[in-house]
């Protein structure tokens, strides 16, 4: 993903735009307030777990993902404030950096997730298999890392709110 190249771009963005709503992974949907305020209450619901599990270190591979799901929530109620759906996760990062112009960074920081989640899980499915894997899925995910995921997510979910309030 060239995030960069999609925020200096325009017509560049609306060609992967363009591509995703013909493929109907990106639609139009009527006002639905009800379904902001359910992936609302599903990005605090998945931070809620990630802080009662935060201190368990040993699954730094499932904080992420549970972070990650966390924003990903979040990224769907701000599609959603704005009549959009998606079905696919750089489809939603690009109704957000159109309908919201979001910063780069809050960019990088979905995209980032987005593929440490797929480490994750790949990482998860070889743990009892391969002690390795899962020691070296630790160092991956440091708990530096995590620490900063964790702030990053935080920020954006309490962004989500905020914008939503308006």
């Amino acid at each position: 993903m060239d995030i960069d190249r999609l925020f200096s771009d325009k017509e560049y963005l609306e060609k992967e735009i363009n591509f995703f709503t013909t493929k109907k992974q990106i639609k139009k949907i009527s006002n639905n307030p009800e379904l902001v305020k359910s992936h609302l209450k599903k990005a605090r619901h998945n931070l809620e777990f990630y802080k009662l599990n935060k201190e368990h270190t040993k699954f730094n591979d499932w904080l992420i993902v549970t972070l990650y799901y966390s924003l990903y929530h979040s990224a769907l109620a701000l599609i959603t404030n704005r009549n959009y759906s998606s079905k696919n996760h750089y489809a939603t990062i690009l109704i957000l950096i159109k309908e919201y112009a979001i910063t780069r960074d809050e960019a990088k920081l979905l995209n980032e997730l987005s593929i440490n989640k797929e480490d994750a899980e790949l990482y998860t499915n070889l743990k009892d298999d391969r002690h390795e894997a899962s020691y070296a899925t630790n160092i991956r995910f440091s708990q530096e890392t995590i620490n900063d995921y964790e702030n990053g997510v935080l920020d954006f979910v309490n962004k989500t709110e905020e914008l939503i309030q308006r």
